[in-house]
């Protein structure tokens, strides 16, 4: 059980970013291939908690029991895109508007405050370049995180 909703994420939370070019939607398909959506798996409490901020609603789904390596496996066999990353702890000050997308949504989640990213493909290129200087003891025992590609 929860007690304290102020402290839910602990710095450095696994989470799985993860990158798609399926979309229904027509202005979408201006973005760039394979990178026109993404979603994120958070793992906490031996849970894994997948959150998929759609156009029309928001998606979440508890799965237990899957392991982060088979979870990627089982991303990138479907055609996606999956960075490894972890959840920063962000200063409690206010954010700047900003449209409610699904990157937008990502990177609240993220801790992220980068106001110029605005696409998945600028999300995923700034995690890829972030990520090679962070190394959180919990996460990744190489000095670069892992990525994967489909």
């Amino acid at each position: 059980m929860i007690t304290n909703f102020g402290h839910i994420r602990d710095p450095h939370d696994l989470a799985l970013v993860v990158f798609s070019g399926e979309t229904n939607i027509w202005w979408l398909k201006v973005l760039k291939p394979g990178f026109r959506h993404c979603f994120a798996a958070l793992h906490k409490y031996n849970r894994w908690i997948i959150y998929d901020p759609l156009a029309h609603r928001t998606d979440l789904q508890i799965h237990e029991d899957l392991d982060s390596v088979d979870l990627e496996y089982w991303f990138r066999q479907h055609g996606h895109t999956v960075i490894r990353t972890f959840i920063r702890s962000a200063t409690p000050k206010k954010l700047s508007p900003a449209p409610f997308t699904c990157v937008e949504a990502i990177k609240r989640l993220l801790g992220l405050r980068a106001t110029t990213i605005l696409t998945p493909w600028q999300l995923f290129s700034y995690l890829e370049n972030a990520l090679a200087s962070e190394n959180p003891s919990n996460i990744a025992t190489s000095s670069k995180p892992k990525l994967c590609r489909k």
